[in-house]
């Protein structure tokens, strides 16, 4: 048998030898040895898709995957052995046509789209817009990549020495280090590129950093409670940068060179993915990765949350509050420590407190709201630990091995068992690190700002338990767990899973990532802008916050830097609150969460006065806004669309706006600027006197703009100061916008089948389609939902609104749409009733 397998295998081999040769000769670039002769140091033979290199130090493929996406392999092992990660969907790569020339000392491989350029000389490569001949990236000639041999360690820990301490983020087992065996090795490499003079880089996840275009920067990629890993660049040169590993990683363009560095893999790899805009590079992106599922419409209602709830009629006695006073509301959440004491993150409720689960959820439900379930990945000295311990499921420091299926299969039998059977609704997948190196005290001066401290810790510690070459991944396996187990249970219910950390690929499995624990200050609320808009510009369209921070008291851990250590008490908290929840009404998920102090809205005040009507106000227009808001997440599953977008996507052209922090797109129509310094109150209640209450806003370049509250009309390539009184985030609409609006409902199943405002805001051409569907259940992807086109003719002053696509189980046949214009000069609008049947109708003005 032996034998017989190495024949076959040499047999194999010979074959693919052989018809690799004739392929390479047919197409002129190959000598008969295999490698054609370069005056460099190697050779390069082709391939069906692309070409094999083989230099003096390694090996490299260069290979189309579409005639837009070219997947660059480079390794120093004796094969491409690939990093082992699940980043990318499996595809069968068909045969791209392409074409190659043999130029002085480079080899040309051209699509319809797109051109690389082999420099045989260094292996350098180029890529060029194949239509218009525009360089889009090149690597670096005279080093395009280097590689260092590392070796991985086995990490023993001392069991006598297991102790669990109490931490910011929940009870942790530790153990100190017996041991470290050499047990492998693996590869650091670097690969250098020459980014363009003048464009704009974005991407690589949330990170502290203070970043917005991160050219110039140095990004320190990895896990952690504040750091969100996804190693996707987006240029505003028309392309973006994919890096499929699942280590630690470096990002620098600065005086140490401009690279991105993998701390373990096997192989370089990464796809050059050619979009003529922003949007078409996150198209590639999904392409590649995956899309993204529709979120259960309830989610883009209002959610409240806190640490914590502590039992079931609390948390039912929340709802109802919330349905007495009339503030609309769709999910309440259980934090942690619901569990029987001492049995940290026992996917089992307390009994004394919660008991019964399901008479819980059916309560919640009775009063038309949804039950979201924090869960946790290490279950500490508890009676699961020893369940998946006994199984084999179990990794180091109490984590359950989220990259074995059999333990993911079971971790969703207790999840299930305990909370979805029961008829809990979301997940709330918090410590999705799973571990932290720094969450504690540290030595005087470590702080904030120690990024590449902070980096090596953590990068070390989650590759001392996960292993190094995949220290980045444990979020994306266990997200796989949850979507893939919930949807085999039953497709009557969308997947939900908010988790604090991420990866490439990760918006596939209906995830949505939050910020971490931040702390309450401006400073930090400024910088967390940024962070989430480079969050969603690598393709991971769903992200939020804790509106309020976090951590609202100071505290000796150099995480907990809040200013108000009154929290609701302090007027200047307040007034932060208020404005983060502005900021987050324009987020995929508005959700209101932390610690310190409560956040319920009846917290900051009464009926009539300020801060709580702000609230109410931002509450309300959160709701009216859902059919809009509703369609942007039908964009988002079936044409690829973010739906919070940074400046760039929609002005390229205008490069005052790359490095714009606190201003953002929402959909195609707002521009949505937040305020990030105190008006009103400093921290203490101090009353601030002389500030106006005024925030200076740049309206990009290439359209004209509209105030939202005034209708007062501007034009853009300015600043402007805008008006931002505490009721007031300004708030600007596209000329050449179509906005449908409904009304004001406690929560997002009442606004079904209701009538809707279409409002138009002249000045150009405009188009929206309305996207509907049952609101849960994946019957969508069967077709079962309905589009309505709607276009604006501001020539004629006519709206078009076109003939219904599609139907769904409970859609209304016949609605009635009022169509209201705004009149800039007027400030006015008017106003007309009509009623749709499904079939085109014209509104005239």
């Amino acid at each position: 048998m032996m034998k017989k397998r190495t024949g076959n295998a040499c047999l194999a081999k010979w074959h693919q030898a052989f018809w690799m040769i004739v392929v390479a000769v047919l197409t002129g670039v190959c000598t008969m040895d295999g490698y054609a002769a370069g005056k460099g140091e190697g050779g390069y033979v082709a391939m069906p898709s692309g070409v094999q290199c083989r230099m003096g130090d390694g090996r490299m493929r260069v290979e189309f995957v579409t005639p837009d996406i070219v997947r660059v392999r480079y390794t120093r092992e004796a094969d491409f052995l690939g990093n082992g990660t699940i980043v990318c969907l499996p595809r069968r790569d068909g045969k791209v046509a392409f074409r190659t020339a043999r130029e002085q000392n480079a080899l040309v491989l051209r699509s319809d789209s797109l051109e690389v350029r082999l420099d045989l000389r260094t292996f350098a490569l180029g890529f060029k817009d194949a239509r218009t001949g525009t360089v889009l990236l090149e690597e670096n000639a005279a080093r395009p990549r280097e590689a260092e041999r590392v070796y991985t360690e086995k990490v023993t820990y001392d069991r006598q020495s297991k102790r669990i301490v109490k931490t910011a983020d929940g009870e942790k087992e530790v153990m100190d280090v017996l041991r470290r065996d050499t047990v492998g090795r693996t590869w650091k490499y670097r690969n250098h590129f020459r980014w363009r003079e003048g464009e704009a880089l974005y991407g690589l996840g949330c990170h502290l950093e203070d970043f917005m275009n991160l050219r110039g920067k140095r990004m320190y990629l990895c896990q952690h409670n504040l750091k969100e890993m996804v190693p996707v660049l987006n240029s505003t040169a028309g392309y973006g940068l994919l890096f499929d590993a699942g280590c630690a990683m470096v990002y620098s363009d600065d005086d140490g060179g401009s690279f991105v560095e993998l701390e373990a893999a096997k192989e370089v790899d990464y796809y050059f993915m050619k979009g003529t805009s922003m949007d078409k590079v996150v198209e590639r992106y999904r392409f590649l990765t995956g899309d993204c599922p529709m979120l259960p419409r309830y989610m883009f209602g209002y959610i409240q949350s806190k640490e914590r709830y502590t039992s079931s009629q609390e948390i039912v006695d929340v709802v109802k509050e919330y349905r007495r006073r009339q503030v609309p509301l769709d999910v309440i959440v259980q934090d942690w420590n619901y569990w029987p004491g001492g049995q940290w993150g026992y996917m089992k409720m307390n009994r004394q407190y919660y008991p019964d689960p399901k008479a819980l959820a059916d309560s919640v439900h009775a009063l038309d709201a949804k039950l979201m379930i924090s869960i946790w990945p290490n279950p500490t000295n508890c009676p699961q630990t020893r369940d998946f311990a006994s199984r084999g499921f179990m990794l180091e420091r109490s984590v359950y091995d989220a990259f074995n299926p059999l333990a993911r299969a079971h971790y969703w039998k207790y999840a299930n068992d305990e909370f979805f059977s029961n008829g809990f609704d979301a997940w709330w997948c918090d410590c999705t690190e799973p571990l932290d190196a720094d969450w504690r005290a540290m030595p005087e001066g470590y702080g904030w700002d120690n990024h590449a401290e902070r980096w090596k810790g953590n990068a070390e510690l989650l590759g001392d338990v996960l292993g190094a070459e995949r220290a980045s991944l444990f979020s994306l396996y266990h997200s796989k767990g949850l979507y893939e187990n919930q949807r085999a249970t039953t497709d009557r219910k969308r997947v939900v899973n908010l988790t604090r950390s991420s990866f490439a690929g990760q918006q596939r499995y209906s995830t949505i990532t939050w910020n971490g624990d931040t702390h309450a200050s401006w400073k930090s609320f400024a910088q967390q802008i940024p962070q989430g808009l480079n969050f969603m510009a690598t393709g991971c369209p769903y992200w939020t916050v804790d509106i309020g921070s976090f951590f609202v008291r100071k505290g000796r851990e150099w995480f907990r830097m809040g200013d108000f250590d009154k929290g609701v008490a302090d007027l200047g908290y307040r007034e932060y609150y208020t404005r983060m929840f502005q900021f987050g009404a324009f987020l995929p998920l508005f959700r209101s969460h932390g610690t310190d102090t409560p956040r319920e809205i009846w917290r900051f005040g009464n009926p009539g006065e300020p801060f709580y009507e702000s609230i109410l106000k931002m509450i309300h227009l959160r709701y009216q806004l859902l059919p809009y808001n509703y369609s942007l997440a039908g964009r988002v599953s079936l044409e690829d669309y973010t739906m919070a977008r940074l400046l760039a996507f929609d002005f390229p052209a205008d490069t005052a706006v790359y490095d714009v922090k606190d201003e953002f797109m929402w959909g195609p129509a707002f521009l949505v600027c937040p305020v990030t310094h105190p008006m009103y109150y400093d921290k203490g209640s101090v009353e601030l006197h002389g500030v106006d209450k005024t925030r200076a806003v740049y309206l990009p370049e290439g359209a004209d703009w509209v105030d939202f509250w005034t209708g007062a009309a501007f034009k853009g390539g300015q600043v402007v100061e805008a008006d931002a009184p505490i009721d007031r985030l300004p708030l600007f609409v596209r000329q050449g916008s179509i906005v449908p609006m409904g009304p004001v409902v406690q929560h997002t199943a009442e606004q079904a089948g209701q009538e809707l405002r279409i409002v138009v805001y002249p000045g150009r051409d405009a188009a929206f389609t309305l996207y509907e569907d049952e609101g849960d259940n994946y019957d969508y992807e069967q077709g079962r939902y309905a589009t309505i086109p709607m276009t604006w003719d501001d020539r004629k002053q006519t709206l078009t609104l076109g003939g219904r696509t599609g139907e769904f189980a409970g859609m209304q046949e016949s609605r009635t749409f009022r169509v209201v214009l705004w009149d800039y000069e007027k400030r006015q609008v008017e106003e007309k009733t009509v009623r749709y049947a499904g079939k085109e109708i014209r509104c005239r003005f």
